[in-house]
This record gives structure tokens, sequence and C-alpha cells, in this order.
């Protein structure tokens, strides 16, 4: 870290906010990377002029905005955070098509691969029977070497789909193989915290909090062709939905209800439909 400023006084701007201001400008800039060390406190706060409770404010404040991660221990310090993930939720592009967007390598660990009877939420969302086999995927999906996302999909018991190559785009699996390219959905948002086996898969806390997507995406003919449940870490992902108004249209996928906004509220995406407003409820 080069060029370290003395923090003005009288300026009617308080240190900690300055420090705050010449660290997201260094991030920035590329001064500063995803993964660099900051010096230490006392150090750090000699150079600046200030008491290291002052600095630990403006720290606090950066880690709470995802932009730096701080660690305890001998080996520990405060680390530049790898920048959060934009997620566009307003079409339905799937994980690896998202970091493609972001220009990062999307890669999946996958954790289950197994036919199972479908239970009753399942069935209800795939229109089966209760106890009708479906397979179930679950994957750690990673982005620059860092997990992002734990995802639970059910899928109707397509004929060799496990024997397939799950470690990719399960979208453009089912586009590509049977035929069943997901064009709409219905999605619900909820925030959760982290149970503690997830929070292992996902390199967190228990307790963690994090981002809870429910999605049941639909065939171009209207069938249901998977149900998911997403868990996304709120310091790596942000969540984006584009909304605006516009004339009801007919589609063929399920309609959505039209709402204003709020976490609990569905969102229908597609390819070919026009945004509707934010929103999505999701359940362990």
């Amino acid at each position: 870290m080069v060029g370290t400023p003395e923090v003005e006084r009288g300026t009617g701007v308080p240190a900690h906010v300055q420090i705050e201001r010449w660290l997201l400008e260094s991030i920035g800039s590329g001064e500063m990377e995803p993964g660099d060390r900051l010096p230490g406190e006392r150090e750090l706060s000699a150079r600046l002029g200030v008491s290291r409770m002052t600095l630990r404010q403006a720290l606090a404040t950066l880690e709470h905005d995802g932009v730096l991660v701080r660690t305890p221990g001998r080996s520990g310090g405060a680390f530049v955070a790898d920048p959060r993930v934009e997620c566009d939720l307003t079409g339905l592009a799937g994980f690896t098509e998202q970091m493609r967007r972001a220009h990062l390598q999307a890669e999946a660990r996958v954790l289950v691969a197994t036919t199972v009877p479908a239970p009753r939420s399942v069935a209800a969302a795939l229109e089966l029977a209760v106890g009708e086999p479906v397979h179930h995927v679950a994957r750690v999906r990673s982005a620059g070497q860092s997990p992002v996302a734990l995802e639970r999909s059910f899928f109707p018991a397509l004929p060799g789909f496990l024997e397939e190559d799950l470690g990719g785009s399960l979208y453009a699996l089912l586009a590509t193989r049977y035929d069943l390219e997901p064009r709409t959905a219905v999605e619900h948002l909820d925030p959760v915290i982290a149970r503690p086996d997830e929070a292992a898969e996902l390199g967190v806390e228990p307790g963690t909090p994090l981002m809870l997507i429910e999605r049941t995406a639909y065939a171009a003919a209207g069938e249901p062709v998977e149900f998911a449940r997403d868990l996304f870490r709120s310091d790596r992902v942000r969540i984006s939905v584009r909304s605006g108004l516009s004339a009801p249209s007919v589609g063929s996928g399920p309609s959505a209800p039209s709402v204003g906004g709020g976490l609990s509220a569905p969102v229908r995406g597609g390819l070919s439909a026009p945004a509707p407003p934010p929103g999505r409820r999701a359940g362990p």
C-alpha cells in the first residue's frame, strides 16, 4: 500500500469517513486488489495519524459493507474482499451465464445426484404425484474459486439425466438433450441464516445471513422442468431485478401476480417476457 494520506482536521468530515473514502478509492483504482492485506492496525493508524479506535470504526463499516474481510489470529488481519457478483434475475439466466456476464469462471462441485421419491412440495411444483421419482441434484457453485451458492434442484425423472456431466449448465443440458429449455420461472426470495451444514459447504460461519431463492422453471409449452431452492452468500452476490409497468401479455408459462415490491413477493422471469416487479420467497 502506497500513498497513505494523513487525515485532515477541521474539514467537517469525520476522520473515519475520510479513511473509508481513501480505502474505497484505493480499491477502485486498482492500487489494492482482492486478497491484499492491509497493514496492521498499529502501523496503519500511525501512518494515518489517528487512534486505533477511529481506524477500527472505519474498518468495521467497510467490513459491514462487504468491502473488507477481517479474520482473527496471528495470520489474520483485514483483507480486501472479492467483489460482489451482480445477479440479474429479470431474465432466466442460470448461474453459469450470470458468471459469464460478470467475467468470472463458474465452477460446480456436485454433492448429490440421485433419484428420490418426490416430497409433497416438489411434487406440487413439478405437477407430479407425491412419491413419483424425481432427480435431485445438489451442487456448490463457485466463482473465482470462492463458494457463492448452494444449489438444490429437482427435475422430472428424465432418462439418462444423471449420467450426463452435471458440472456445467443444467439449463443447457435440458435444452440440448431434452428440448426442454427453461423459458419462464416463478421465483421467491427470503432472507435466512446459514445452518451448520450449509455454512460448511459455503465457507461461512453458522448463522451467517444468506439469501434463499425458490424457483419453479417452465419450458415453452408450460410444463415445469425444475424446482429449486438456492442459497446465495449475501457477501458475494448482489441480486437485482429490473421492473416496470407494461400491458398484460399472453405467455406460455403460468402467470405471476403483479406486485409492487418486497422480498416476499413472487417474480416472473423469462427470456422474452418484460421485467416484472421484484420479490421472491424461499424456504430451506
